[in-house]
């Protein structure tokens, strides 16, 4: 079914490396020793551009004939695609457009002007971009160069799979693949599949953007309504045609990843290498570790694509505070004590001698207090279970917040207490879009029909902003308020039942 490939990988491997490295099949030597099986990466980050987006481009726009050339290039993309071709364009000689989402950390536009390319923001997904990109191409004349539904730039992309069985001392078993449209997975199982059967193609994606997933599951092209940017590098809202079709016969699984988990496998690529992924980057080692333990593999030759390295430095703050729990390596319990001389002193007895990240600590009533507590683990999640446990026999009240978004979003950093006086507050995380204007354009839809009686707000390096936001709404307004929570167009969820809200807000 798929004997066209065959042709158009060998014409790629012509072609590619005219701009890009036969980057290097690293053995990880820790990941390895912790998971009980020989963990290589393969390291996408080595290439010029920092990913393995300029391979697909390289190929089919050298394929492109002097008229086309002539009239220059347009592309969508959130980053690593744009400065694929950027360079591609000028190492051809030709003018390149690229329309990129105003959401797109700041160093892939950095990167692409620096190549030369010309920078169009528009829309705040990868989906709104590629729609005013088509529009200009029609416009302009210009030849639009996907990032991933292309044989040609799928047969980019299968030199990564060319790569590995040549580099590989023996065979993989298992080779796990970043999955945002398809390209990357669809060449390299293409390839694979057709010289080494044998070898299992996992893809991974994350859990707010699993088009493949979905699709494969239904048998067809399925269109997400809503989209998370986390790992924006693998942020679509729909596969592509031709890669779907690919996937489909040759992919044997898509699993599907959170950002806890994403952010424990940057932790990881960095500890055995020095280099720091994007989150894109790490979703293919997040999506092998879940598997590893999922299937209990013991013993196996695994790979996976480290896919990329272009992060916002500001964005580390946030992805290292998760990767503690992504690892389970940190615990968030809230705890009841009551409210006399001594309760606290006990309670950092009964805790043992672990080692404490945070202590939040305050008053609720005359007769208890809430902590709020990070506490770090040396044996997972196990370990919490017997800490949680030990403390109810001794009769505390424990709440388990690990995997609580308002908490480990906003309620760690903001332990306050209760405001008596603010009634019929509702509580709601919002996620605006990263730019200037966002949050006034809320306020003016808003206008002063209802009272604001608390507000978060932390930058966390990401493209959307999180904010907690109380908002006193009287019962008699609560459909008219529906109404306008329908018109925002962002994502949001109400807290207002969430434990980490009624014990400390």
């Amino acid at each position: 079914m798929f004997e066209e490939y065959k042709s158009l990988i060998a014409d790629a491997g012509r072609r590619v490396y005219e701009v890009a490295n036969r980057t290097p099949l690293d053995a990880a030597p820790l990941l390895s020793r912790d998971l009980g099986n020989n963990v290589r990466l393969k390291r996408e980050d080595q290439q010029s551009v920092f990913s393995f987006k300029l391979r697909g481009a390289y190929n089919m726009m050298a394929a492109l004939d002097a008229k086309q050339r002539g009239a220059g290039v347009i592309t969508a993309s959130a980053g690593n695609h744009s400065q694929g071709v950027a360079l591609a364009a000028r190492k051809l000689g030709c003018s390149a457009l690229i329309v990129m989402p105003k959401t797109t950390p700041e160093i892939k536009i950095s990167a692409v002007r620096r190549l030369g390319g010309e920078v169009v923001l528009h829309g705040n997904t990868y989906d709104e971009a590629n729609e005013h990109a088509q529009a200009l191409a029609a416009e302009s004349g210009r030849t639009m160069v996907p990032p991933y539904d292309h044989p040609l730039v799928i047969a980019g992309q299968a030199s990564v799979g060319v790569e590995i069985l040549e580099q590989h001392p023996s065979a993989p078993d298992f080779v796990f693949v970043p999955v945002g449209g398809g390209g990357l997975i669809a060449g390299i199982a293409a390839h694979i599949r057709a010289v080494r059967p044998a070898t299992r193609i996992i893809g991974v994606e994350h859990t707010e953007a699993a088009c493949m997933h979905a699709a494969m599951r239904a048998g067809k092209l399925v269109t997400l309504d809503r989209i998370g940017i986390f790992a924006d590098g693998a942020a679509v809202r729909r596969a592509g045609t031709e890669t779907f079709r690919i996937c489909r016969e040759l992919v044997d699984e898509v699993v599907l990843v959170d950002v806890d988990a994403i952010c424990a496998a940057v932790k990881d690529i960095f500890q055995d290498t020095r280099s720091i992924p994007e989150p894109a980057g790490a979703l293919a080692l997040a999506g092998l570790k879940q598997f590893v333990a999922r299937e209990r593999l013991k013993d196996r030759e695994l790979v996976a694509i480290f896919s990329g390295a272009n992060v916002n430095f500001d964005r580390l703050r946030h992805i290292a505070e998760l990767a503690e729990l992504g690892e389970q390596r940190e615990a968030l319990i809230c705890i009841t004590i009551p409210e006399r001389p001594g309760s606290f002193r006990r309670l950092c007895h009964d805790l043992g001698p672990r080692q404490i990240t945070e202590f939040n600590y305050r008053y609720s009533d005359a007769n208890r207090a809430h902590v709020f507590s990070g506490v770090q683990l040396r044996h997972g999640v196990s370990e919490k279970q017997t800490l949680i446990e030990s403390l109810a026999e001794k009769g505390y009240e424990v709440v388990d917040m690990s995997g609580n978004e308002l908490a480990k979003m906003h309620v760690r950093y903001m332990v306050g207490g209760h405001a008596a006086g603010a009634a019929d507050e509702r509580l709601f995380r919002f996620e605006f879009p990263e730019r200037s204007g966002a949050l006034l354009h809320f306020l003016t839809l808003m206008g002063d029909r209802w009272n604001i009686s608390l507000f978060h707000y932390r930058n966390h390096g990401a493209a959307n902003g999180r904010v907690l936001m109380g908002i006193q709404v009287p019962k008699k307004d609560g459909g008219e308020f529906q109404e306008f929570l329908n018109r925002l167009e962002i994502e949001y969820a109400e807290e207002t039942e969430n434990p980490a809200y009624t014990m400390f807000l």
